[in-house]
């Protein structure tokens, strides 16, 4: 499990301090939870999410266990590095806005004909329970041709999960190269 300690002070120097010590800044939030001001090692945090099997994994900070989510991060503009992450709490019976990966699988057809896939929605947002939560939505794209693609209507959905997308958006797709 990541752990983590709570940020005394949430104030520019402080700051600093903690990231020159190798630290990585972070907000946890949720409905009905109190807002914690967090730090983790940057090298276990990055490990953690390297390793971790599903959506949602355990934190610990200051002596509370937390199921949450990536939210959102920020990457040094030069150096790449990990800055900040926004941690969301998953509570399993609270209805959430979460956003979940598409990911791809196979080769579509249209490659052998100059074709190339672009995904252009690469998270979904949905509403939903956090046990309901699903991991990714995976598409097949074996069959799709130069000019053919599949919109959010065309992703099959667990129950109790419903697409925020309008469903005439296209997820991924295959277009003619240039």
């Amino acid at each position: 499990m990541l752990e983590g300690i709570i940020r005394e002070s949430i104030e520019k120097k402080a700051t600093k301090a903690l990231r020159k010590d190798g630290f990585l800044i972070a907000n946890i939030y949720g409905k009905g939870v109190d807002n914690v001001n967090a730090a983790f090692k940057s090298n276990e945090f990055i490990r953690a999410m390297k390793n971790k099997t599903s959506l949602s994994f355990p934190v610990k900070v200051g002596g509370n266990e937390y199921k949450v989510v990536i939210q959102d991060y920020q990457k040094h503009p030069v150096k790449s590095t990990l800055v900040h992450v926004d941690l969301r709490v998953v509570l399993d019976d609270v209805i959430s806005k979460y956003l979940i990966p598409v990911k791809t699988e196979g080769t579509p057809v249209g490659l052998k004909d100059r074709g190339i896939l672009i995904t252009s929605k690469k998270r979904l947002l949905v509403k939903c329970t956090g046990k309901n939560l699903p991991d990714s939505f995976t598409i097949d794209v074996s069959n799709l041709d130069v000019g053919d693609s599949i919109l959010v209507r065309d992703i099959e959905v667990p129950k109790n999960v419903t697409i925020l997308d309008a469903d005439r958006v296209a997820v991924t797709g295959v277009v003619k190269a240039k």
